[in-house]
């Protein structure tokens, strides 16, 4: 259903996410989680669960859908055909030749898209496959049998052997059901000096875009999921996951095997300890370990507490 002061001679430009879309943009509101978002949101128009139809700007159209996540989903399969198979065949001959400054070095078997810029001094590894209109920033080691799709990186970021960047986020719905793809058809933005280690993946955003800020260290076997903003600084270690849309604010420390559920914030200077798995927000400065994860001290006085009550307390 469609507001009834609805403009049918409005016209869409395109999709983006509530907090940066503008007046010729669709956005999404299904879930009550994204209420503050849509009464901020410079959105023209916005596909909203009932429950959520009242808090639609003045200066938006509602979409009123029971299923507004299929509603969404259909429209960018309407605006987007194919835009994976696209990516995939090196299209968009729109975009002119790849432009390489001075003092690049080419691997061999190195296939390079169309609309590609490749920094002064960047090497590129053997096998390693760049995408149309990915750009590299200067000074950068990408190693071999990498990918790089629908990115942007910046001066010295550094790649090790079988890095994915820019793969499909894992979005679905209908889930058990038809599981039907979402469209993902975001970014990725990795800023100047991340290091990210062998076979680590980061998949581009579903609409908005996935970001590593500068400075940040990533081990190998990493997973970052779609959406995802790392602040800078920050230091993931090995066989982590960063379910979509996790937010690590500046200097966050994760230890190895740290899982997140998504949809959460992780405070600046927090320490996660290893294997902890973080199911909500947490502020600054937290130390957490345990899964769930929780303050570090109370999850020590109830490690100690169970073990008293498994062995018997065996003083005197």
């Amino acid at each position: 259903m469609v507001s009834s002061l609805a403009d049918p001679n409005r016209l869409v430009g395109g999709v983006s996410e509530l907090e940066l879309a503008g007046p010729d943009d669709i956005a999404l509101a299904a879930q009550s989680a994204y209420a503050d978002d849509l009464k901020r949101t410079g959105a023209g128009f916005a596909i909203v669960s009932p429950a959520l139809q009242a808090k639609v700007p003045a200066n938006t159209q509602a979409v009123v859908a029971p299923r507004a996540h299929v509603l969404f989903a259909q429209i960018l399969d309407r605006l987007y055909p194919a835009s994976t198979k696209t990516i995939i065949a090196g299209g968009r001959d729109d975009l002119g030749p790849p432009v390489f400054e001075r003092d690049v070095t080419i691997g061999s078997n190195v296939v390079v898209g169309n609309g590609v810029e490749i920094g002064r001094g960047t090497i590129i590894g053997a096998n390693t496959v760049i995408g149309p209109g990915v750009t590299i920033g200067r000074n950068c080691v990408i190693a071999a049998n990498c990918t790089i799709d629908c990115a942007h990186l910046g001066n010295e970021v550094v790649l090790h052997s079988g890095v994915r960047v820019g793969t499909e986020g894992f979005g679905w719905l209908d889930h058990g059901q038809g599981n039907r793809k979402i469209p993902q058809l975001g970014r990725v933005i990795i800023q100047d000096r991340v290091e990210i280690g062998a076979n680590s993946t980061v998949d581009r955003g579903a609409l908005g875009d996935t970001v590593i800020g500068e400075g940040t260290k990533v081990d190998n076997l990493v997973q970052i999921g779609h959406n995802c903003r790392i602040g800078r600084n920050c230091l993931i270690a090995g066989m982590s996951g960063l379910s979509g849309s996790t937010i690590l604010e500046d200097g966050v420390l994760l230890g190895g095997g740290v899982g997140t559920s998504g949809h959460l914030k992780i405070g600046a200077g927090t320490v996660v300890y290893g294997r902890a798995a973080v199911t909500k927000d947490w502020p600054a400065g937290s130390k957490l370990g345990g899964a769930p994860a929780q303050d570090l001290m109370d999850f020590w006085r109830e490690l100690a507490t169970l073990r008293k009550l498994t062995k018997g307390d065996r003083r005197g």
